[in-house]
């Protein structure tokens, strides 16, 4: 069964309720096989669209990935993204700023990450952690040194203008990139808090993945509530015909990879990209290398 993208796109202008929207649905996957049948089915065109975007060099293709912690952004882009070149794609990851980050404008530090044309960038996580992280704790808004915020830390949903002109900003970019040839993704991989409490679990009783967890994200799950608002304000705001939002639902790892590698595959597609032409200038000079290589 191939998965629909339209069933999991925000449409512009939507109010968005996250009750309304399932962590879980039906696997698009038969079995485990099937599965991994589809993925490398799914992985193989992206691999050719990836080499005809690069060879057409008349797009450039970004990826955006947010989630709560444990939703599988990392390895649904190790998965999805397996085969495709590394020199036509990168894929960058954004903490904390630093402090030279905090003298500059909240998409300064993810605008230098762009992709060329011609090839694939993935942001795991990006400015909308400006909108996300920095409401459900405003006292963050602090040491970016902006004029005239109040500062209410005990306010998550305060400062209503300032979000407002932050939705404006990103708005305004994305479109802006989209008339000079980059289509832009999103996707907001759909957690329950309890599938996250048992990945969590499962990082504390695995060796291998105890670096993976830290009192700090349980310290976060408290603010649950807060992040589900962020992100209802965030993906209702954002979410246009040009840079759509996809809410992924995420209890099912394998099921969330296929769903976000179809997507993928066809927005690719719908460029409607073509080998470059080659000219009759450019027949004869083949045929002199040719010529050339037969000596």
């Amino acid at each position: 069964m191939k998965p629909n993208p339209t069933d999991f796109r925000v449409q512009e202008g939507d109010e968005v309720d996250l009750d309304k929207w399932p962590t879980l649905v039906k696997p698009v996957y038969a079995s485990k096989k099937n599965y991994h049948e589809l993925l490398e089915a799914h992985v193989a065109g992206l691999s050719a669209q990836q080499q005809l975007l690069y060879a057409s060099n008349s797009h450039a293709l970004l990826l955006i990935f947010q989630a709560m912690d444990a939703a599988g952004k990392d390895g649904a882009i190790r998965h999805v993204m397996s085969g495709v070149n590394p020199q036509g794609c990168q894929v960058f990851s954004y903490k904390h700023p630093s402090a030279a980050e905090l003298q500059h404008d909240f998409l300064w530090r993810t605008t230098r990450d762009l992709p060329e044309r011609g090839r694939i960038g993935i942001f795991n996580r990006s400015y909308y952690e400006d909108v996300l992280i920095v409401r459900v704790h405003p006292e963050l808004l602090r040491a970016e040194g902006l004029p005239d915020v109040p500062h209410d830390d005990k306010a998550p949903e305060g400062n209503k203008t300032l979000w407002h002109h932050r939705y404006r900003s990103i708005v305004d970019l994305e479109r802006h990139l989209h008339r000079n040839g980059t289509r832009i993704i999103k996707f907001f991989l759909h957690l329950s808090k309890a599938e996250q409490c048992k990945r969590f679990l499962e990082r504390i009783d695995d060796p291998e993945k105890n670096w993976k967890i830290s009192p700090a994200d349980i310290e976060e799950r408290r603010f649950w509530k807060h992040y589900m608002k962020a992100y209802e304000a965030c993906l209702g705001a954002t979410s246009t015909r040009e840079a759509p939002w996809y809410v992924v639902p995420a209890d099912d790892k394998d099921n969330a990879r296929l769903i976000i590698s179809q997507i993928v595959l066809d927005t690719l597609k719908d460029f409607e990209m073509t080998y470059p032409t080659t000219s009759p200038e450019r027949q004869r000079e083949l045929q002199t290398i040719r010529k050339r290589l037969a000596k």
